[in-house]
């Protein structure tokens, strides 16, 4: 159990001569507001601030991140108020213990925006004050350490969330210790098999790897002793998560993985440490193609090492990683190694670029406002494995593993992203999906006018090159919508005998734009290019009710059909937009219980597809929506189904008597007899939604002779759809 004096005695040992009377202060606020508070493991709440604490002293944190870590639950989980907080021990703590409570404060209706938000949360706390993401990644820490004592549910909640965000975060900030530990705590919850197999894999000859250890150390320590070079050397099991996940990515068992061992040499200099690679790749075969240069080209999280894999004795594999003192302390601890706290600046100006990724994602935070989109950017951002390729002048530009020539020129200016036509690597000319290597020397050939493709998002990497990509092609897509909502227009008001040039001349514009809340012209002619807004509804704005029914006779054929569905009920939602129209897709017939997404047809509102429809993955990703069911509306919906039967005499009353029995109308049959006496028969069916459907199916599978039934694709009806009629 921590006690407050051990946490005393690190910040002393940290920061010689230092006021601790505020943490004491702040120890006892916290005992107080927090009185009768018991955790699920049945110990005092006052056990899980006082161990955040002490995870803060051993990174060497300062006083006021310390007393924030011990204050970060009192204003979220008692009655302390930010005002007291800020009273008794002043702005900056206060500042802190509002950034952690604006984390942890989260209601929202879908994964993916749970999960966009919390990243957004981190990364805005993270642009005010890193301290506030360096405690909540203590707090998450002692939350994975004790998570055994809560139900299985949030356990498995808790343990992915911390996958997918805090470990990534740690790693990007540089704080190894805490993310290979978070990693490795995930484990028992995420994979818990595949945990217990591989705990008894390594218990199984733990005595003779710590032997093999020992006898690797005193060999390197003897051989650079003979050079004249003084150093230290441990040597450690990997991790467990990394571990695991080689043995998943390349389906091996244990004993299959053979560099499991990983030594780390310290040296007292950068010079000494290039000698010693030299002397430990004359002392064992270097393998070819892993060795890896991160003094010379640092990680983007500030990591510095250089790592070799050798054939070490009794021809094991060996991974060494050679570094400085202070490397070891930035690959442990990164952006809190560097910990300078003057005049209440959150970190020194020259660990900016260590974070420098922090500022684009912010930028990105503001121009991706889609869920999935921004989980996706983010993540991909998150979980790199680096590239470094040159300029023609000799630069050096770090990529994700996979990055292309695209995403290079993207790097270099947007203008020459969008431009670019070819490239050029090594001297030689390489497709554009060509996957850039180490050392590669990259130019890019650009054409004035040429803009990028759609298709370029199937094989660019960075996210600066996505989100330019995505930007051009949505401003483009606007533009069409702008000039086809101008014809909609134009068309609409010759109807009621207006002159839509002359109007868009007139006062009585600004009033029309100002009432549909819109700022400009464009934005609203956009709204009606994309459907979401009819160009009879801005006509409705200028003539008088009489005039504007006589016009809706003269109505085309297709707008009769848009406001027919307009006013039909769909039982679907829209998030945020009322009064849009909305059909179903008749290339995949969605059912309420399906899940769905909405695609934006431009003209005709919105089409909805069952979300793993191939004409909506492959359509526009710029123009895809969330909806969801309305299940208080209650409709029926087409669905086609075939059932495979033995062919006999009365085989359709058969089936009928047994869709009648689930309440399901048949509005049309059709069966047909094939050579082996095999009875096709294809059924449109009238259902509620997919539990009706679902039920039917029970009831036609119970017959004897019924051998197969599946839910058909494609237009109902006999309906035959125009190819792209959709998209």
């Amino acid at each position: 159990m921590i006690r407050l004096n051990d946490i005393l005695e690190k910040v002393s040992r940290n920061f010689p001569g230092a006021e601790l009377s505020l943490i004491e202060k702040a120890y006892v606020y916290t005992a107080k507001v927090h009185q009768g508070q018991v955790r699920l493991s049945g110990e005092p709440y006052l056990i899980h601030p006082l161990a955040v604490a002490a995870i803060l002293a051993d990174m060497k944190m300062d006083i006021a991140t310390v007393v924030a870590g011990l204050l970060h639950d009192t204003v979220e989980d008692t009655f302390a108020t930010l005002e007291e907080i800020e009273e008794l021990f002043g702005t900056e703590i206060a500042a802190l213990v509002d950034g952690l409570t604006k984390i942890s404060k989260m209601t929202l209706a879908t994964h993916e925006e749970q999960q966009s938000e919390n990243f957004r949360k981190m990364l805005l706390a993270m642009s005010k004050d890193i301290r506030i993401v360096i405690i909540k990644l203590a707090d998450r820490l002692h939350n994975m350490r004790t998570l055994q004592y809560l139900p299985p549910e949030s356990q498995l909640k808790i343990a992915q969330e911390t996958l997918d965000i805090y470990a990534p975060i740690a790693g990007r900030l540089g704080i190894d210790r805490i993310k290979t530990e978070l990693e490795d705590l995930t484990l028992p919850y995420l994979h818990p098999e595949e945990y217990r197999r591989l705990m008894a894999a390594i218990a199984w000859k733990k005595e003779e790897r710590e032997k093999y250890i020992q006898e690797v150390s005193s060999i390197i320590l003897d051989k650079l002793s003979s050079y004249g070079l003084r150093g230290k050397v441990s040597g450690r099991l990997k991790h467990f998560y990394s571990i695991y996940r080689k043995m998943k990515a390349q389906n091996l068992d244990f004993e299959q993985v053979y560099d499991v061992i990983a030594f780390r040499l310290i040296l007292s200099s950068v010079k000494d440490c290039y000698e010693a690679l030299g002397i430990i790749h004359s002392l064992w075969k270097p393998i070819p193609g892993r060795f890896k240069d991160y003094i010379a080209m640092p990680k983007a999280n500030g990591y510095q090492s250089l790592q070799t894999t050798v054939i070490g004795p009794y021809g094991e594999r060996v991974e060494i990683q050679i570094r400085t003192e202070e490397m070891n302390r930035t690959a442990e601890e990164g952006i809190a190694a560097h910990w300078q706290y003057k005049e209440g600046k959150a970190f020194d100006p020259k660990d900016t670029k260590q974070i420098a990724w922090v500022r684009q994602l912010l930028e990105w935070h503001q121009e991706l406002r889609d869920p999935r989109e921004f989980i996706e950017t983010v993540k991909i951002d998150l979980f790199p494995d680096e590239v470094y390729v040159f300029t023609p002048r000799g630069d050096v530009k770090q990529f994700p593993a996979g990055a292309t020539p695209v995403d290079f020129a993207y790097s270099i200016h947007t203008e020459i992203g969008h431009q670019c036509v070819g490239a050029k690597v090594n001297g030689k000319i390489v497709p554009l999906r060509y996957q850039l290597r180490n050392g590669d020397m990259v130019e890019i050939v650009t054409a004035p006018g040429h803009r990028p493709s759609k298709d370029w998002l199937k094989f660019v990497k960075t996210v600066r090159a996505r989100t330019k990509i995505r930007q051009l092609i949505k401003a483009e897509a606007r533009d069409r919508s702008v000039d086809l909502g101008r014809e909609i227009c134009e068309r609409e008001f010759k109807k009621y005998h207006l002159d839509f040039a002359k109007f868009l001349k007139s006062e009585d514009l600004k009033k029309v734009v100002g009432d549909f809340s819109f700022t400009s012209v464009d934005d609203l002619m956009a709204e009606v290019g994309y459907g979401n807004i009819s160009c009879r509804q801005i006509v409705g704005k200028i003539l008088p009710p009489e005039k504007l029914d006589r016009g809706k006779s003269e109505e085309s054929r297709l707008k009769r059909l848009a406001d027919k569905i307009r006013r039909e009920p769909t039982g679907i939602q829209i998030r945020g937009i009322r009064d849009m129209m909305v059909r179903f897709g008749k290339c995949c017939n969605p059912l309420p219980g399906d899940r769905i997404t909405g695609y934006i047809t431009r003209g005709r509102g919105v089409t909805v597809h069952t979300a793993d429809c191939p004409n909506a993955l492959g359509g526009d990703p710029e123009r895809l929506i969330q909806v969801s069911w309305n299940l208080q509306e209650k409709a029926v919906h087409a669905v086609r189904v075939r059932v495979t039967c033995n062919d006999k005499k009365g085989l359709l009353a058969d089936l009928s008597t047994a869709l009648a029995s689930s309440d399901i109308n048949i509005l049309r049959a059709h069966t047909v007899t094939t050579e082996d006496r095999k009875a096709i028969c294809d059924f449109e069916l009238e259902v509620r939604d997919l539990k009706h459907l679902q039920g039917a199916f029970r009831n036609l599978t119970k017959l004897k002779d019924v051998l197969k039934v599946e839910r058909m694709r494609g237009a109902a009806s006999g309906e035959r759809e125009e190819p792209g009629a959709e998209i």
